[in-house]
Parts: structure tokens; sequence; C-alpha cells
């Protein structure tokens, strides 16, 4: 006699039913999987983050922590860089690296104050910061020192200082004044381009004077975020991006020692200048041999005099050789941090001046990051850009550090103040005993 299926339904089985359940529950476990894997990426960042009120506190926190993790990674890889060359040159390994660490030390003296002062109170000394900064950048082109054929250093008592570091930090609050005082007159373009461009172009031509074409395209950088981040109409940035390309081929095309950089960079030879591609083979070389975990902080075997300043310009370099692929994840992590939690308070910001300088600031420090980086692992020409609080450079580190401070201030003023609470009590240990 043969048995059938017993029938729990209209042309179904209880066979059928137990294929379907257990269908349904292999395709369950993926999806249980991916959203747990959801939950625990939301919950960390939720935690990173904070919530509600204390979303705000915890930004501040986050970029205060992330511009010193990096600053204390800076001086780091300094003294790792620097030693050899160092020794080689007659002087202390941890010459370069005490002075880096003077100037963070300065730098966050001056980040603390600038982060407990108001922005509003910097509007009055935003016409005379930016006039220093061109009567600085014009007399660095009279009396200033040059490195490697560029002349952007004034040298005072055994110390030198980059103004072209200083321009960046005062056109930025210049550009914020001026854009929140013309606020409402934004839509039109002659309003919305001077006398913005007028005085950017000028610091912008001082420093290619100087021949730095890589801090001229860091400060072109500064100039459409701040006119971004102040509401110009963005049809403008279609010309002016035209406007700005054509003066990079200008400046490209009279220039031998550029033509060359770019050339190499395409992988094609250079008459006259074999060696111009030798740095960047020379970093690529470095990060290609570092492999995941790195070969060792302070045993990198390019940095005894392979790479052209190996504790400036090709630093990143550098950590990728000796700290491996981890060592430039936790670098892009860090960065990254600073980046949203800059663009976060940034999105917060309903006046125009606050939102103009927390802007310009955050295109500054991640555009020149980026920049850098970039250059380092063959994606652009070498331009000779630092890399942000890791490179050496006592201008750089403590300019960088103001910005910082000022968006501080930002964030400060967002935060959320403690509720009230009752008068603190003296432990009992510590009170007096009433007779």
């Amino acid at each position: 006699m043969v048995s059938t299926p017993t029938r729990t339904g209209p042309g179904k089985s209880r066979s059928g039913d137990a294929a379907t359940v257990g269908r349904a529950a292999g395709n369950a476990q993926p999806r249980k999987l991916i959203s747990r894997l959801r939950s625990g990426v939301s919950g960390f960042w939720s935690t990173l983050e904070g919530s509600g009120k204390s979303r705000s506190n915890s930004t501040y926190y986050l970029v205060l922590g992330a511009s010193l993790a990096l600053t204390a990674i800076g001086i780091i890889m300094v003294l790792s860089a620097s030693s050899v060359e160092s020794i080689a040159a007659g002087e202390s390994p941890y010459s370069l690296a005490a002075k880096q660490g003077m100037f963070a030390g300065l730098g966050i003296v001056m980040m603390l104050v600038l982060s407990r002062i108001n922005v509003v109170w910097l509007k009055r000394f935003a016409w005379p910061a930016v006039i220093l900064a061109v009567a600085l950048l014009l007399l660095v082109l009279v009396i200033g020192k040059r490195v490697l054929g560029n002349q952007n250093w004034i040298e005072v008592g055994g110390f030198t200082f980059q103004p072209s570091e200083y321009a960046k930090f005062a056109l930025v609050l210049w550009m914020a004044t001026v854009l929140s005082v013309k606020a409402k007159l934004l839509d039109k373009w002659m309003h919305a381009l001077v006398p913005i461009v007028p005085v950017a172009a000028v610091i912008i031509t001082l420093i290619v004077l100087g021949h730095d074409l890589g801090t001229s395209l860091v400060v072109m950088l500064i100039m459409a975020a701040g006119l971004f981040f102040g509401g110009v109409n963005l049809k403008l940035f279609a010309s002016a991006g035209g406007v700005a390309a054509a003066a990079a081929l200008v400046l490209a095309l009279t220039s031998g020692n550029r033509m060359c950089r770019i050339t190499a960079w395409m992988g094609q030879g250079c008459t006259g200048a074999s060696d111009i591609g030798f740095q960047s083979e020379q970093g690529m070389s470095a990060l290609a041999s570092g492999g995941w975990l790195g070969v060792g902080l302070g045993q990198s075997r390019q940095k005894y005099q392979w790479i052209p300043e190996a504790h400036n310009d090709f630093i990143f370099a550098v950590i990728g050789e000796e700290l491996g692929l981890v060592g430039t994840l936790v670098v892009l992590v860090l960065f990254a941090l600073l980046a949203v939690a800059i663009y976060r308070i940034v999105s917060q910001q309903e006046d125009l001046f606050a939102r103009v300088l927390g802007g310009s600031i955050m295109a500054w420090m991640l555009g020149q990051a980026a920049i850098n980086m970039a250059m380092v692992a063959g994606l652009l020409p070498v331009i000779g850009v630092p890399l942000p609080f890791i490179s050496y450079g006592g201008s750089a580190l403590v300019m960088s550090l103001c910005g910082v401070g000022v968006v501080l201030s930002l964030a400060r003023a967002q935060m959320v103040p403690a509720k009230s609470s009752k008068p603190r009590r003296w432990p009992a240990i510590f009170a007096r005993k009433r007779t």
C-alpha cells in the first residue's frame, strides 16, 4: 500500500513546507549576518560621534584628539626620518625632532588660546592680517632664504619663518570677514569675486615668484573653498576653473623643471634631467618595501640619503616603509576622522562668517594632506607640498594648529553646557566638625 503525503492546504504538502522553510532559513542567515554587521558599524559610529545633545561635545574631542595624534606621530617620524642626515651633518640625531617638538608645544598653546576665543572677535584682525601677509611675502622676495630652488623663508636668529604658511591662515580669516559683510550681495558676480579674487591673486603671484607652485595651488584651493562655502553661484566656478587651469598650464610651460616633473610623472624621459623622477621612484620603493607591517620603527633603509627631503615632503613614504600599510592606514583614518568632524561642525553653522571660516580651514588641511599623499603614491607629480601636522616645519605646524584652534572655538559654541547640579560638598575627611 502506497502512502501519500498528508495535505496541509490546497496544493501543498508537509514535505514542501519543510523545503520552503529550509530555504528561507538558509537565506535568513546571511541576512542576519549583514544586519548584525550593519548594526555593529552603526553602533560603533554612534558611540564615536555621540547622540543627541552629546554629539557636539564628542565632535570637539574628535577634532582635538585627531589633531594631537597626528602631531605626535609627526614628531616621532621626524625623529626617525631626520636622524641619519643630522648625524651626517655633524649634529645631534634629535636636533630636528627637538625643534619640531618645541614648535608643537607653541602651536598647542596657541591652539588652546584660540579655542577659548569667540571667533567673531577675530574679525577686527582680518585686514591687518592680510596686509601683513602681503608685506611678508614681498619681504621674502628681497631678503628671503633660498632652499632647494625655493625662496620662501625668512631667517631670524637661527630660526626660519615661512610667510606663505601664515598667508594661508590670514587669507582664510580675511575671506570669511569680507564675505560675511557682503552676504546680501553675493548673488552678483562682481561682488562675489571682488575683492576676494584680486587679493588672492596677489598672494598667489608673490608665492609663485618664490618658485613655490605647490603652496600656490593650496592657496587656490582655499580661495575656491571660501567662495563655495560663502554660497557663490556655482556657474562662476566653471569660468574660474578654466582660468586656473590656463594659469597652471602657463606656469608649467614656462618652467623647464616643472615640465620635467610632469613628463617624469607620465613615464617619459626628460632631456638634461634624467634623475628628475628619482625622488618619486624612491618614495614608491619605500612604500613597496614596507609591506603590511613595515620593517620597524627607525629601520628605514630609504632614509639613508636615498629619499631627498625624507623628513619633509616625503615623510609619508618613510611611514609606509617603517610602519607598513597599517601605519599609512592609521594616518589616513586620522585625517578622515578630522575631515568628518570639521565638516559636521561647518554644516551646523548658521552664521556665514563661521561657515566660511571653518570650511576654508577644512579645505586647507585636508586638501593639502590629499595632495601630499597622492604625490608620494605617484598619483600626482612631485610639487613640494608638506603633509600637515606630520612633515617637518615649524611654521606649517604652528599655523595648522592655529587653524584647529579656530575650529575648536566653533565647536565650543555648539557644545551643550553641563546641567546645573547641586553645589559640591567637601568630602567628610576635609569637612570641619561642628562643635
